[in-house]
């Protein structure tokens, strides 16, 4: 028999009794079957759970024409995968990193956790931002990145839809191109997990003449009924 959240004996010994099976309590006990797995929730389990509450955070580094290296920071919550944040700096601290989250959340829409990797970068003034927030911080496990699997699969799309096809020019080249980006992915591009719908959700149009509007200079294509 499975009782779902408790494997304690005096649970099951009750299910027992009211069911009508008379035995004792110490032999439950003995042959329960004993558990393999964690106590707690898995992973999986705690991401389908709370993903309306929880956002995660990663870096891009995008090299320019001249080799230099950018580094593009984003924040996307799980619950509608929407990119929240995403800016672009070239020398990261702690301290922009702070200001990236203070400035991706009001106060009364702050997430309850936040996962991320365990880069250096996320120091202490982020640690303080985040619980000054009301932000649970949730590192994930070291070499574990499948477990911030939103925010990667993100990053690998900014990758093979953007920057991969253009040649960043500077700062405020790539933030430019990463702003635009934003907008087509938040707006437009359909997702899976979303049932094929865009993380602000799009309306069912079937009426008018479709629009074809480039995006991007052509990269991507935006396609709306007038």
């Amino acid at each position: 028999m499975k009782i779902p959240g408790s494997t304690r004996p005096p649970r099951i010994h009750g299910e027992l009794l009211e069911l009508g099976f008379e035995v004792a309590q110490s032999s439950v006990a003995k042959y329960m079957v004993k558990r393999r797995g964690p106590p707690s929730q898995g992973w999986r389990t705690f991401l389908h759970n709370h993903a309306p509450d929880i956002a995660a955070m990663d870096l891009l580094v995008v090299p320019t024409i001249g080799f230099d290296l950018l580094y593009a920071f984003v924040i996307v919550r799980l619950g509608r995968r929407e990119l929240i944040r995403i800016n672009v700096t070239a020398h990261p601290t702690a301290e922009w990193v702070a200001r990236q989250i203070t400035e991706a959340f009001p106060w009364n829409e702050a997430p309850r956790y936040m996962i991320r990797d365990r880069d250096r970068i996320y120091g202490a003034g982020v640690r303080r931002r985040l619980r000054a927030m009301g932000i649970r911080d949730k590192p994930i496990a070291p070499a574990s990145p499948w477990q911030n699997g939103v925010a990667e699969r993100l990053i690998g799309s900014i990758r093979r839809e953007c920057v991969d096809h253009v040649i960043v020019l500077g700062e405020t080249h790539l933030r430019r191109i990463l702003k635009s980006y934003a907008r087509y992915y938040n707006e437009t591009r359909t997702h899976l997990a979303l049932d094929k719908d865009a993380p602000l959700s799009r309306t069912v149009k079937r009426a008018g003449r479709i629009l074809c509007r480039p995006v991007l200079g052509g990269l991507h294509h935006v396609y709306i009924r007038i």
